[in-house]
This record gives structure tokens, C-alpha cells and sequence, in this order.
């Protein structure tokens, strides 16, 4: 039998015991695999498998009317924001949308089909087991009937564009097994019977081939074609559904079709499964070396104990307080490994439930970017991946001409407003909660992405031709939205500190109120847009009058505030209060994800933003989120707190990860940890964002230096990772043993020649053929060969 799971490197191979289990919604269970446009999702079972099949391009259609020009209310907001009458203001801009007969609806991924498998069993199963090869994408389900060895192993190959299935046997009972594809089971889902579900569903077979179609609400139907062929046996005469019986391995090749005519659509997958191997092996073997270079492309090793365990055994000990070693290895590829799966060049970025959503109307199942997508990508450059991106930059692209309407229809601005949840059909706004319509840092903190990408890739083309542009029209609308205040400061008015209520208007988790003036979130993102703005326009020798407009803005962005507690204020404005219950950190964006305010360059200031964290974790933990504690694990590994980041990661691990090691948003147990709600959605980002929390503590940059192991956990006395790839183009590979006292670093420089800065740990005590004084930065020059570099340690406390 082949397998690329067989392989002796548990530390890419998530392991489980029993199949999803989870009375409705199984498929969150289920162990994921996909090449960035579609996705399988496997739950295990013996006698009846399931194989949940996604693609990126199906969504269930929004409604999207003409958005109505509401930009003549805004002077009124501004006039009862400013008055005191935060409350009254709340409602003017979307009760203006509502009058207007403004009644859209966002779309929601849709769940293509179910792949069903039923195996006769001759007696009960034993030695079963489910295992995640991270390294390949194939998943394998086996166990044993008897003297009898059975397996399924599953990928979708990344350079056939398809789902490759094998069933195969070892030992003396035969391979029985019948195929047939259905609609998603409406009652696998989270409120069956109130969702839409798609009709017209036809399933028929023809020879060797099945089919499988189902209608929209667009008119446009999907569905899915398999080539069925297997060795020796007989396969029966079902109108419907493959039958094969006394078989030694089975082989089925599906791929899919997201829209289309269904005949056309069946004729076109027909001709292309026609001409594809029917060899497993080669299969694999093609779509894993593509698959493995992305992965491979950085690792991170802890030298764990305990590899081999499964994800319960490790789950059953990180719920005892400290996630072990093993798991923490697993995590951090595991968020890796999703990322991959879920997205690539030329397709759909990410969303919060990947391309493995079983839901008809999955919950907050959209693109939404006052955090969630952002923390998705978060991983992507630093961990070597950085063509990861794209395919963010594609759709927002995509979607400008909407962005550009937003901005002028409800405030009468230029440049683009980018809503926080936005789907593929539309960038309009289609969510008119006062705290999405009063939230304009979207386009901003997008913009973050594209300048970062510049910097770790040095790629001026790129920030020439579209991350310029990009933030050019960004910038545009702050120009015409800000207001100068009276002291000579712009003023942000409404504004929405994401999704946060002010202190004296807070009445307990249950209550919103979205509207206020210059939350500090809002200038941070500005601060940093225009500067990196007139920074890009000078590095493409286009300074001159424009970079001279945008610096003169940055001058009246206003200094921020400092509260009574000695944190930063999330509003800069003495008419709202802080608030420390809640799950958003919004205000410490100047230390991450910016990189504006570090300890080097304003010690004081660094200061009471870690106090601002602090006391989100100390008074709001009842608050948090699965991602908000990943989010908050980023912002200590940045403020060079690695044993709090790891503690985060301890919560998140014990309160929001299920067995297949998929991250929720709530813990749905009544542990006491994170909000309360009726339901547990999945969210992937905190999966993503666990696994650049790691990349955090290992490599902080800024252009021209690198902080080592700026927040290395105590508890990690011995560890490799790397390349991580910094700012400015330098890949970084570390490996440290505290217990031997050595840190070894290797450099690159992959874009010319540099000089760097090395900001090292203060548990360094020489480097070997450099001149070292603790707390001083040294000086190494870099280009593209190898800088290698021995640095001896104090011994570990």
C-alpha cells in the first residue's frame, strides 16, 4: 500500500482516534486538505465516510441594491458626537440607509457536496485511526475487520487540480465498497431547516464515471465529476452510485465545477479526468513536491518528546496548563499547513473557515478586515511564504470600484472605504451596524499588507505598480474624511474603535455602542499609511510635491494619550472612556502589527502600551476570543513578553481547539473562558495567527535590523527554526540550546548587499569573531551568501 504517512517524522503528522463525532456539524470534526481552490474534508467513518467537497468560487448569492448617497448626514453626526449625544448619532447613518430602503445581504460560502462511502463491515473495527500527513496534504483513515488491514487515503493535488482517493486492503477479507455524491446533508449543519439549501440535485452514473449537480440562487448550477476505476473485482450497475465488489483498491479522481451549465460543465470535467494518470503514487508524488516546497519553505523545531502521540493525548495534557512541546510543534505547522490549503496566487484569500465549511449559512463566513483576514497573513512573510499574499491583493483589487462608491456615498470622500466584512460578489457595504459603517481604517490597514510585502520582498515593481496606488487612494480618503480640529490636530469623526464600546457607555458584554471620536486606532493606521506613503513615492523616485503633501498631513495627526492607569487611551478624546472588557487590542497597533513604537526608539511610550495589554488579559479575560488570544499572544511576543505570548497560547490551547486541532471562537463548555454564545463558529485565524505568534518570538525586524529571539519563552531551552524572513529581505535561521549556552544564527541577504543591525537578547553573552557589549546592537554585513554567525549564552536561570 502507498502512503506518504508513512514516515517517521511525526512532527508534520497530526494523529487521531476517533472520527468527528460532533452530533450536528460534524464536519468541524473532519481533517482538512485541499491546494488553495478546493477543499476536502474527511470525518473518518468506518462503515459510512463522508467526504465534505468545498471550492472557493461557491458562494450563495447576496442580494446588492444601489447603495443610497447618505454623505449630506454626516455633518449631523459630527455635530452630535461633538455635542455629547454619542447615542443619537448612532443611528443617523444607518437609519438614513434603512429609510432609503437599503436592505442588503452578504454571501455565504456554500458547501458544494458530500462524497459518500459505505464499506460493509464483517465484524466491529479495531486499531483505528486517522492521520494528517502536513507535509503532503493526504489524510489517511484506517483500521482493521478481522485479519483484514483497510485504508483511505485522500489529498487534492496542488498540480492536478483534483480530489485522489484510494481505498486499499491488506490481508484476506475483499474491498467492498459503494460511492455515491449527495448535497450536503442540511442536517449536518448549525440550524437545520432555516438555511437555504440548493435544488434541482441530480446524481446519475455512466460507465466508469459519476455525476453530481445541484442549482444555486444565482440560476448557475456546481457539482462535482469521478472517475471510478479499481483493481480486479466487479463493479455493479447503479444508476446512481459505483458499486464494487471483491476489489484489491479502489481509485476515484473527482474534480469539481463552482458554476456553469451542468451538462457543459460534466462533458468539460469528463474530457480532463480522461487524460489524467490513474497511478496514486505518481499522483502524490507530483502534488507533493509542489505542496511540500511551500511548506517546507521554514520549520520550527523545539526537539519535542512525545511526536508520536495523538492530538488527543496532547490536547488531554495542555489541558492540565502548559501546551507540551509536541503540540506547540504541531500548532505552529498546522496553521502553516492551513494557509497553504486554503489559499494560492490567482485564487480567493482566505476566510475564516478556509475551504471547509459545512454550513449553509456559516457564520461570520465573509472577509472581514478589522482583524481577522489580516491575522490570517500575518505568518505569510515572515514565514518565507510571502506569495501567500497575492491573492489578497487580487481581490481587493478586484473590488475597487466598489471601495470607491462607499467612500463617496456615505461620506463624500475620495479613494476607497473598505467595509469590514466583504465577499467575493461585492465590496459594497452590506452590513449597516453603526460599528461597521463608523469603522474606516479597512483600506488603511490593508494598505499595511501591500507596503510589508514590499519590504520583506524588496520588490519595486510590486510597490511601483500596485501597492502605491493602492495606498495612494487610501490616503486620499483620510485627506477629504479628517477634520482640523481647533488645536490644529485632526479630528476622526464618527470613528469605531473595532468593536469596542467606551467605558461609561459600556452596560455590561450584551450592549454596543459604536460611536465616537478619534479612537486611537484610527490616527495609527493614518500615521502609518502616510508615512509609508511618502517613504514608497521617494523609493521610486517620485518624491517631490505629492510626498511632501502626505508628510505635511502627518503633522497634524495629534500625539496619543496616556490614561490615569498609565496605559495608552483607546480614544483620544476625554468624552469616552476606556474599556478594558473586551476581545480587540486595537489601540496597540502602533506596536503591532505596526512596527512604529518599539522599546528602542520610545521606551516610555512601548511602556504603557504593554500596560494597555496587560490589562486586557488581567480584567478581560472573560471577554476574549479564540483569535483575540492569539492576537494578544502576537502583541506580548512584540513587546518582548515571550513567557505571557506562550501563556495566551496555553489559554487558547486548553479553551478554543478541538480534536482535529481546528481553533473555535468560544470555548463552548462553560469553562469560563471567552464570551458566552449559542453557538462555537469556527474561526481559522487564531490557528494562523498561533503560528505567527511563534514567528514572533523567534524574529522582530524593521528595515536594517533584526531583533533575535526578542520573546524566547523560557520554556524553550532548545529550539531550530527558520528561514524567517525579515524586513528587508534577510532570511534568518536560528538554532539555540540554552542548556549548551549557544545560539547559531545563519544570514542572507536576498536583495544585494546591506549592512544590519543586530538587536540581541540580554542572555547573549559574546559572538565569536565580533566585538560585543550587552545592550548595544552590532553591525554585520550581509549578501546573498551565508553569514554565519556562533554566539555564546549566559546560562538559563
Amino acid at each position: 500500500m502507498y502512503s506518504a504517512n508513512r514516515t517517521t517524522d511525526h512532527k508534520h503528522i497530526l494523529t487521531m482516534r476517533y472520527p468527528a463525532s460532533w452530533w450536528r456539524s460534524q464536519w468541524r470534526e473532519a481533517m482538512p486538505s485541499g491546494n488553495g481552490n478546493i477543499g476536502a474534508s474527511v470525518y473518518g467513518g468506518v462503515y459510512e465516510e463522508t467526504v465534505l467537497l468545498n471550492h472557493e468560487l461557491l458562494w450563495r448569492k447576496g442580494s446588492t441594491p444601489e447603495l443610497p448617497d447618505i454623505s449630506a448626514m454626516l455633518p449631523e453626526v459630527r455635530r452630535l458626537v461633538s455635542g455629547g449625544e454619542a447615542e443619537t448619532a448612532e443611528v443617523v447613518l444607518a437609519g438614513g440607509l434603512r429609510a432609503s430602503g437599503y436592505e442588503p445581504k452578504i454571501a455565504s460560502p456554500l458547501p458544494l457536496g458530500d462524497l459518500k462511502i459505505f464499506m460493509p463491515q464483517r465484524q466491529a473495527f479495531r486499531d483505528y485511526e486517522r492521520r494528517l500527513n502536513m507535509a503532503t496534504g493526504e489524510i489517511v483513515v484506517g483500521w482493521k475487520d478481522g485479519g483484514t488491514a483497510y485504508e483511505r487515503a485522500l489529498f487534492v493535488s496542488r498540480t492536478d487540480d483534483a480530489v485522489v482517493l484510494e481505498i486499499r486492503k491488506q490481508g484476506p477479507l475483499a474491498l467492498d465498497a459503494r460511492l455515491a455524491f449527495q448535497l450536503h446533508n442540511p442536517e449536518d449543519t448549525r440550524r437545520p431547516g432555516t438555511a437555504y439549501i440548493p435544488q434541482e440535485v441530480e446524481t446519475k452514473r455512466d460507465g466508469d464515471y459519476l455525476y453530481y449537480a445541484a442549482r444555486n440562487n444565482d440560476g448557475s448550477d456546481f457539482g462535482a465529476v469521478a472517475r471510478i476505476s479499481a483493481r480486479s473485482g466487479t463493479m455493479g450497475a447503479g444508476e446512481q452510485d459505483c458499486a464494487i465488489e471483491g476489489a484489491d483498491s479502489l481509485l476515484a479522481i473527482i474534480r469539481l465545477f463552482p458554476s456553469g451549465e451542468r451538462e457543459r460543465e460534466w462533458e468539460r470535467l469528463t474530457l480532463g479526468l480522461r487524460e489524467m494518470d490513474d497511478d496514486y503514487g505518481s499522483l502524490l508524488a507530483r502534488h507533493g513536491a509542489e505542496h511540500g516546497r511551500l511548506f517546507h519553505a521554514s520549520s520550527f523545531d523545539l526537539k519535542a518528546k512525545g511526536r508520536e502521540r495523538s492530538n488527543e493525548e496532547l490536547l488531554m495534557e495542555a489541558y492540565r496548563g502548559e501546551t507540551p512541546d509536541a503540540l506547540m510543534e504541531k500548532m505552529w505547522a498546522y496553521g502553516r499547513y492551513l494557509l497553504i490549503s486554503a489559499s494560492r496566487e490567482k485564487g480567493q484569500p482566505c476566510h475564516l473557515y478556509g475551504l471547509w465549511a459545512g454550513d449553509y449559512d456559516a457564520l461570520w463566513a465573509f472577509h472581514m478586515v478589522n482583524e481577522n483576514l489580516q491575522m490570517m497573513y500575518w505568518q505569510a512573510l515572515s514565514g518565507n511564504m510571502p506569495d501567500q499574499m497575492l491573492a489578497v491583493f487580487d481581490y481587493m483589487e478586484s473590488l475597487m470600484d466598489d471601495f470607491r462608491t462607499n467612500a463617496r456615498r456615505l461620506y463624500g470622500c475620495r479613494g476607497i472605504y473598505i467595509p469590514a466584512p466583504t465577499a467575493p460578489d461585492s465590496g459594497l457595504l452590506k452590513n449597516i451596524q453603526p460599528h461597521i459603517i463608523h469603522w474606516t481604517g479597512g483600506a488603511g490597514w490593508i494598505s499595511q499588507l501591500y507596503y510589508d510585502y514590499y519590504l520583506h520582498t524588496g520588490d519595486a515593481v510590486f510597490l511601483r505598480d500596485r501597492a502605491i496606488p493602492f495606498m495612494r487612494e487610501a490616503a486620499w480618503f483620510y485627506r477629504d474624511f479628517f477634520i482640523l480640529g481647533e488645536d490644529g490636530f485632526f479630528v476622526s469623526s464618527p470613528s469605531n474603535s473595532p468593536e469596542n464600546t467606551p467605558g461609561n457607555y459600556w452596560k455590561g458584554p450584551r450592549h454596543s455602542m459604536g460611536t465616537t471620536m478619534n479612537a486611537t486606532m484610527d490616527f495609527a493606521i493614518a500615521k502609518e499609511l502616510l508615512g509609508n506613503l511618502a517613504d514608497g513615492l521617494r523609493a521610486i523616485g517620485d518624491g517631490g510635491e505629492e510626498e511632501h503633501q502626505w508628510r505635511a498631513m502627518l503633522e497634524r495627526i495629534p500625539p496619543y494619550q496616556i490614561n490615569g492607569d498609565g496605559a495608552i487611551r483607546e480614544w483620544m478624546h476625554p468624552d469616552f472612556d476606556d474599556n478594558y472588557h473586551h476581545r480587540h487590542q486595537s489601540h496597540a497597533y502602533p506596536v503591532f502589527p505596526g512596527i512604529e513604537v518599539t522599546r528602542q526608539n520610545d521606551p516610555e511610550l512601548f511602556g504603557s502600551f504593554v500596560q494597555a495589554i496587560r490589562k486586557r488579559l488581567v480584567i478581560g479575560l472573560k471577554e476574549q476570543s479564540g483569535w483575540s488570544l492569539a492576537h494578544m499572544a502576537n502583541n506580548y511576543a512584540r513587546m518582548g513578553e515571550g513567557d505571557l505570548a506562550l501563556e495566551c497560547l496555553d489559554i487558547l490551547g486548553r479553551s478554543c481547539v478541538m480534536n482535529n486541532l481546528m481553533t473555535l471562537h468560544n470555548d463552548w463548555r462553560g469553562m469560563g473562558i471567552g464570551v458566552d454564545m449559542d453557538w462555537t463558529p469556527v474561526q481559522l485565524d487564531a490557528n494562523m495567527g498561533w503560528t505567527a505568534a511563534v514567528q514572533e518570538m523567534l524574529l522582530f525586524s524593521v528595515p536594517g535590523e533584526l531583533h533575535l529571539l526578542p520573546a524566547l519563552p523560557s520554556r524553550w531551552i532548545r529550539g531550530s527554526a527558520g528561514p524567517l524572513l525579515s524586513r528587508g529581505g534577510v532570511q534568518c535561521e536560528l538554532d539555540w540550546d540554552r542548556g549548551e549556552q549557544r545560539l547559531d544564527v545563519t544570514l542572507r541577504a536576498g536583495g544585494g548587499p546591506q549592512v544590519v543591525q543586530l538587536v540581541l537578547p540580554d542572555f547573549v553573552a559574546r559572538i565569536q569573531n565580533f566585538e560585543y557589549r550587552p545592550g548595544l546592537p552590532v553591525s554585520v554585513e550581509l549578501d546573498e551568501r551565508p553569514l554565519r554567525l556562533h554566539l555564546e549564552l549566559q546560562p538559563p536561570i
